[in-house]
């Protein structure tokens, strides 16, 4: 093996060793605390639900470690394992011309890893999720939304790959730059494209319908200066599960905020309009924005270093495969997210700034208390940890942690 193997292994070894050092902290900090609720949520959860907390944050942590450790294996195999190779090598029996041989791999590749990965997503669901209380998908549903899942990457992913591959063998040096352009376009009509066309292939979702309800949402939503084009719409996640969520998509006249109808069945009306504050807090501070803005610049990062490896010869030979546009591509893809992933704890702490921002948002424009009584239900019957690994949640956690997050809350409320 050359340097660029070793540094790529060595890589994947420590992304590894790091992922299950950070889950046995949070197993550890979680069990410790399994006993006794925080002060600041006594009264508010019961002991009971914070040992269902627990145990239920332990179980996932747990078969997050043997994911962790498929996906090492995964990794490697079709990198210096060969797999990669062996599909290029499968494939070429159909003798299909470039680009079309190169796009057959990649979808080769694509549907495989999906395979791959079907166990752990069963097992979370069917076993998991289901001795917690939270599963209510059937296996029938699924299959269906896997289905439906792996149709749309396909239908989406294959003319991207096309696309790229055609660019890479006839625009010269700077193919990468094109490709990003074209990257560009297809981000944006899929970010407008989702919420109105993509989501609906699998949920159902309603505009508000009760009327004092409306009301009060019209009323924020103009405080806010949200554009009535966008709207506010509750999507059927009691289908599938009986966690709670809120969440802001889409961008343009097809920005949307929406609700699952398991939240709004569980908060009342005051503590409604105080998650709506905070949702509009990510679109007037524009976050959704700044996220998409980043996403696109690490994306031509991303394909100029492409561009530089894709033309030495040791990139290929490093990992035993052929000197090919789509084995650029592969190789790329499956050696980026072993460096990537040390910058998560950078990723995660700007994820909860804008969530404290959207908070500070919600306390101004509605009330602070009525977002804390809403985020303690939502803990609570999510069975959200309160007492995380401090270590492992400044690496991963998108949001505050319970504590810290209800504490500023409530500083914010005597104001």
């Amino acid at each position: 093996m050359n340097w660029l193997t070793w540094i790529f292994v060595a890589a994947v070894i420590a992304e590894t060793a790091i992922r299950l050092w950070l889950a046995s902290r949070q197993i550890a900090a979680v069990h410790a605390h399994r006993d006794r609720v925080p002060d600041v949520f006594a009264g508010k959860i019961a002991l009971a639900e914070q040992q269902k907390a627990a145990d239920y944050t332990m179980a996932r942590v747990h078969l997050g470690r043997w994911a962790t450790l498929v996906d090492a294996i995964i990794k490697l195999g079709f990198t210096v394992g060969g797999g990669l190779a062996a599909v290029d090598a499968l494939v070429r029996h159909w003798q299909w011309p470039e680009p079309w041989h190169g796009c057959l791999v990649i979808v080769t590749v694509f549907l495989v890893l999906q395979l791959l990965s079907s166990p752990v997503a069963l097992w979370r669901t069917f076993r998991l999720e289901a001795r917690f209380g939270f599963n209510r998908m059937s296996p029938w549903l699924f299959a269906v939304d896997a289905a439906k899942g792996l149709l749309l990457g396909l239908v989406v992913g294959a003319p991207l790959a096309l696309a790229t591959l055609s660019l890479m063998e006839r625009a010269g040096t700077w193919w990468w730059a094109w490709a990003w352009l074209v990257w560009l376009g297809a981000t944006l009509s899929l970010t407008w494209a989702a919420p109105r066309f993509i989501a609906p292939l699998f949920n159902r979702f309603s505009a508000i319908t009760d009327g004092a309800l409306k009301q009060r949402v019209e009323m924020l939503l103009e405080r806010c200066g949200f554009s009535a084009s966008g709207g506010v719409f509750v999507m059927d996640g009691s289908r599938r599960s009986a966690h709670g969520n809120a969440y802001f998509t889409g961008i343009g006249r097809n920005k949307r905020i929406v609700f699952f109808d398991t939240l709004l069945a569980r908060i009342e009306l005051n503590e409604i309009e105080a998650v709506l504050a905070h949702e509009l807090g990510h679109f007037r501070l524009h976050h959704v924005r700044q996220r998409m803005i980043t996403s696109l610049l690490g994306a031509l990062v991303g394909l100029g270093l492409l561009g530089l490896l894709a033309r030495e010869p040791g990139f290929y030979t490093a990992f035993g495969v052929p000197q090919t546009a789509a084995m650029a591509l592969l190789l790329f893809a499956f050696i980026v997210p072993p460096f990537t992933f040390f910058a998560t704890p950078l990723a995660s702490w700007w994820s909860r700034r804008q969530e404290l921002a959207a908070d500070d948002f919600a306390a101004e424009h509605s009330n602070a208390a009525d977002l804390i009584t809403a985020l303690v239900k939502l803990y609570r019957d999510n069975a959200t940890t309160l007492t995380p690994d401090r270590v492992h949640s400044a690496f991963y956690d998108s949001h505050p942690s319970a504590v810290a997050r209800i504490t500023r809350l409530k500083r914010l409320a005597l104001q």
